[in-house]
């Protein structure tokens, strides 16, 4: 078995179409199928449902696409080890993350090429569902995301490092009616002019529950899938927002606007990377957790909050 059988399997059942597969594979059509009935042959198992077209892989098909992709990224990682024995570490960091903790990766990725320059890094936002198919599947080796709340995902046989605890924020009007309190009450916050992430990311349904446990319902005017575009229209001074103190590091407070403490929830979830752990550990995803225990995000996080706070 060629591991270059492998990565058509893997290349087709992406491309789910022959000719896209070998176009992307950089081979023929006919080379591509004729790798794969070789697999097939060596299986002794049916991998595809043909038909006029590619219709799928059976279920022999999917149990050896799972193991092509453990295969395959455990090949990545032996040469990851060989390369850093002979020249340092070198290669390519796939992370993942949620749209809220892309604000905070820079502070890990920055002094992780200062330390591994030969390593180049592929960051990429995903929701939370899929980074974990992506995990499973071993198409990232790591992901920043939430560890702990209600709606934690299927992520199998996992390490997680926790990075730091989401503290929120009110981000209002410098002269809105909650702008001088010391402390805002998510009860008063639902009644303003808000902006809020849309509610089919995390954050969201976390804050929802948050207010539903205040007793309240935010109905938010304009909702977005990105932490720029909130920002971008609290900074009109229309609206006033629910914000993490992680998101200051990157944008701070607009000027006219000011921060308020909210009241403390029950939960606080934490953000942290989230490694597969059926496989032994890259060099590369380990060198990645190295430099993670040098930070300490969660000073980092709230010293800035107590900046803007003051």
């Amino acid at each position: 078995m060629l591991l270059r059988q492998l990565e058509y399997l893997v290349v087709l059942a992406r491309e789910r179409h022959f000719a896209r597969a070998a176009a992307a594979c950089h081979v023929s059509q006919p080379s591509l199928s004729a790798a794969i009935r070789k697999l097939e042959r060596e299986l002794n198992v049916p991998l595809i449902r043909r038909g006029q077209r590619f219709a799928g892989l059976t279920p022999e098909g999917e149990r050896v696409l799972l193991w092509a992709h453990r295969i395959l990224a455990d090949v990545d990682s032996l040469r990851q080890d060989l390369s850093r024995m002979r020249e340092g570490l070198s290669g390519t960091l796939r992370m993942g993350a949620i749209p809220t903790a892309l604000t905070a990766a820079s502070l890990l990725t920055t002094p992780f090429c200062e330390r591994y320059p030969h390593v180049r890094v592929l960051l990429t936002s995903l929701s939370s569902r899929e980074i974990a198919r992506r995990l499973t599947e071993f198409e990232i080796d790591m992901a920043m995301t939430y560890l702990d709340d209600d709606e934690e995902e299927d992520w199998g046989e996992v390490r997680v490092s926790p990075l730091y605890q989401e503290r929120y924020l009110l981000l209002t009007p410098a002269d809105g009616e909650l702008a001088d309190r010391q402390v805002a009450r998510w009860a008063e916050v639902a009644a303003l002019p808000l902006a809020l992430l849309a509610p089919e990311m995390r954050n969201r349904r976390i804050l929802d529950a948050n207010f539903r446990h205040a007793g309240a319902v935010a109905v938010p005017a304009i909702e977005t899938d990105t932490v720029s575009a909130l920002f971008a229209h609290v900074a009109t001074h229309r609206w006033s927002s629910v914000i993490s103190h992680a998101w200051l590091h990157m944008f701070g407070v607009p000027e006219g606007m000011r921060v308020v403490r909210l009241e403390r929830p029950a939960r606080e979830p934490r953000v942290g990377l989230v490694l597969a752990g059926s496989r032994p550990e890259s060099m590369i995803a380990g060198a990645v957790l190295d430099v993670a225990r040098d930070l300490d995000l969660r000073e980092v996080f709230d010293r800035l909050a107590a900046q803007h706070l003051t």
